[in-house]
């Protein structure tokens, strides 16, 4: 097999080739290396690899599979991890050049389950500084380029991670998702995203940004989210935030379907801009999924979204503050827009913060109450196709030093809501760059966005449209 047919397997079908003996790990690992080796000088996913110990690992996954010794569900899979979470074997450096070469004593959570249940780390995927932007830029790593143009923007937070699994750097990868950083650079990369509710996975050390960090998997296939999601998540001692119940079967009740569901349909959450051509994109298949279904397409009467606006723009800047201790000595080293965001944190009060926190419970109760009228709620995931990575904001949009949540509204209310919420490619531009389209469910019902997600692939199938890479 070649190394794009290795590398675009999905994971269950990459699982059971290695239980059947019909594919070993060590070839699994060693094509993905090439593939790695060949392609990251122009796509850039990569912050820190040890193909040593991926190697290492697959001789010993390879051994158990010959020995007859048990395997667990991703025996012998490679998973990639974000430069935001915690690892012992692998620098953990925030995409931040005052973090470089810093090394952990523990794995975060998540981490460990991957590995215990088979999977094989390949190595950190790239982020910008401190998770602080939507744009794939970091003054550690430089530029992570979109395989689906050269230069172009990956994506948020996650934004290694997207363009690792665009580009076929295996089935598996760990995005987190504090504002829409999983769902952002699954929108501008073509993959499937999703973002759990939140506590569902833990992560440790308990994230900073008044809980609105989430764990999640970014994919090329539902299935495979399910499978990733299923094995992350669950309750942790360590971290207070998470969900007491165990995860549902994500897996098994994937093909159930979603029959009688209401599924509502916002174009711009009554107050975002979006450019027309991903408009009309989103639109065109929110319709054609509903008559898959054989379901009507409600427009949503939304009355929270700009009020979710503000204050994020409120809870961004307050929460990167904790980064002005470093400006003295490395504010010429940092992300410009970082430090202006920081700057900007830095003068509002306790009290404004403390008032801004009372406006978004209101606004979370506002979002909740939607719920009560429809099951699944149908937006764009960003407004924008990727646009060059050296911007922050795209030239056609009005200019800002630091606010690029301009062009991602649909996004960080569900962050501060705790809703799943998924993103899945839905189209092309003209120019021939992917569009998302966003499903949210509700609170804890992280198996029915999987359904709906899963219904809307099956009716609008994606996985075969690959980047000219090859």
């Amino acid at each position: 097999m070649s190394d794009a047919e290795i590398g675009y397997m999905p994971a269950a079908a990459m699982a059971e080739a290695v239980r059947t003996k019909k594919l070993s790990p060590v070839e699994i690992v060693t094509a993905l290396v090439q593939r790695i080796e060949r392609l990251e000088p122009k796509i850039n996913a990569f912050v820190a690899t040890d193909f040593d110990r991926a190697m290492t690992k697959a001789r010993e996954a390879e051994a158990a599979v010959m020995a007859g010794r048990a395997t667990g569900p991703l025996h012998g899979v490679p998973v990639t991890i974000k430069d935001l979470a915690w690892t012992k074997d692998f620098p953990t450096q925030f995409g931040s050049q005052i973090m470089k070469g810093n090394r952990v004593a523990a794995d975060t959570p998540f981490v460990t389950r991957l590995e215990a249940a088979g999977a094989i780390v390949l190595g950190k995927t790239t982020t910008p500084e401190f998770g602080w932007t939507g744009v794939s830029r970091s003054p550690l790593t430089g530029i992570t380029s979109n395989p689906w143009k050269q230069g172009y923007n990956a994506g948020a937070s996650s934004a290694g991670a997207g363009a690792a699994t665009a580009a076929g750097y295996g089935p598996l990868h760990q995005g987190s998702d504090g504002a829409g950083s999983i769902r952002m650079p699954a929108h501008f990369c073509g993959i499937y995203g999703l973002k759990p509710s939140f506590g569902r996975v833990p992560y440790t050390p308990v994230a900073t940004g008044d809980f609105t960090s989430h764990i999640g998997p970014m994919t090329r296939t539902v299935a495979d989210a399910a499978l990733m999601l299923g094995i992350m998540a669950g309750p942790e001692d360590e971290d207070f935030t998470t969900l007491e119940k165990a995860p549902a079967d994500y897996t098994g009740g994937l093909e159930d379907g979603i029959a009688g569901a209401r599924i509502a349909y916002s174009a711009d959450l009554g107050h975002a801009r979006v450019d027309p051509e991903v408009a009309a994109l989103v639109r065109a298949a929110a319709e054609s999924f509903a008559r898959s279904l054989g379901t009507e397409l409600r427009e949503a009467t939304i009355t929270w979204g700009r009020e979710s606006g503000e204050l994020a723009r409120v809870f961004w800047p307050a929460h990167t503050a904790r980064h002005a201790r470093h400006l003295a000595e490395w504010e010429s080293r940092m992300d410009p827009g970082l430090v202006a965001c920081v700057k900007h944190g830095a003068r509002l009060s306790m009290g404004e913060y403390q008032a801004a926190r009372e406006r978004k419970y209101a606004n979370n109760a506002a979002i909740h109450r939607g719920f009560r009228d429809y099951d699944f709620l149908i937006t764009p995931s960003v407004s924008v196709p990727a646009f060059p990575a050296e911007r922050l904001i795209p030239e056609h949009w009005p200019q800002h030093d630091w606010d690029w949540l301009q062009w991602a509204e649909f996004s960080h209310p569900f962050n501060m809501s705790w809703n799943p919420a998924a993103s899945l490619p839905c189209g092309f531009t003209k120019e021939g760059l992917p569009v998302g389209l966003q499903i949210v469910g509700r609170r804890f019902d992280d198996l029915g966005v999987l359904r709906a997600s899963r219904a809307f692939e099956r009716a609008l199938p994606w996985a075969h449209r690959r980047p000219a890479l090859d």
